[in-house]
């Protein structure tokens, strides 16, 4: 019993140290966002990465990549959880494309609108083709866009089915989409209390932020790595077959992940 109570202890003085580091880390963004009000998306996605690198270190998080980011384009990944972004934007320069409800975070919202997210409303005429012009925009400074077609987060077992109307815009605005795959790892052991999927990587809806992100804290050893594909996906699917696009793009982010859809009945 004494045991366990003093490595519960140990794992929550863990905690409060990554949180006041990652806290200060996040007031003093902040502070360089209202200093010097980036105001070019190549500005804006320099100090997102410079950024999203000191936290995730703060955190005691290694990120590792497998390839290379395009230079320009879309890149597309599958989503376990919010570590994802940070982990993208701490390898490389990137703008990525967002819910909408993200912009409404207090703090979190304006940090991320000012880094030059580029938001969708799922439902909303002209959302997309609103994000299109962002899009265009990231190409003209050879600026790679990150999304996640997926929508929503997931355990990773497999690769939910994708959106397809982003991926269209970019289709239809002539620009290469690469294919991405998102791991975690634990390399330390942290003990049976610690689950992969409940504890670092997945962040279900019904889970509630600031208590999600106190537990992960306490961790040890996480480890992510982005393999990104070494060519642009070849689609075979004209333009207007969105559907069948959106299931290229799956397919080819599954593949990259060594994810296989169980044989059917």
């Amino acid at each position: 019993m004494n045991g366990s109570r003093e490595i519960g202890l140990v794992r929550f003085l863990r905690s409060v140290g990554r949180f006041l580091k990652l806290s200060a880390i996040f007031v003093y963004g902040a502070f360089q966002l209202v200093a010097t009000r980036p105001a070019s998306l190549p500005e804006r996605a320099e100090w997102l990465h410079r950024f999203a690198a000191k936290a995730l270190s703060s955190m005691g998080v290694a990120v590792r990549i497998q390839g290379r980011f395009p230079e320009r384009g879309a890149v597309i990944s599958n989503h376990l959880g919010y570590l994802d972004i940070m982990a993208i934007a701490a390898l490389h320069p990137v703008a990525f494309v967002a819910k909408s409800e993200l912009a409404d975070f207090p703090l979190l919202g304006w940090m991320t609108t000012m880094s030059g997210t580029l938001y969708v409303e799922r439902g909303r005429g002209g959302s997309a083709v609103r994000a299109r012009s962002g899009l265009q925009s990231a190409a003209e400074v050879n600026l790679p866009v990150v999304f996640f077609p997926e929508g929503t987060t997931s355990s990773g077992a497999t690769v939910l089915k994708f959106h397809s109307g982003i991926l269209a815009q970019v289709r239809d605005a002539g620009e290469p989409v690469t294919a991405a795959f998102v791991r975690y790892r634990l390399t330390e052991d942290n003990g049976p209390q610690v689950s992969l999927e409940r504890d670092v990587c997945y962040w279900s809806d019904d889970a509630v932020l600031v208590p999600h992100v106190f537990r992960l804290l306490a961790i040890r050893g996480i480890e992510v790595s982005v393999r990104v594909a070494d060519s642009p996906i070849a689609f075979s699917a004209e333009p207007d077959n969105r559907k069948l696009a959106a299931e290229e793009a799956r397919a080819a982010v599954m593949e990259l992940g060594g994810i296989t859809e169980p044989a059917s009945g």
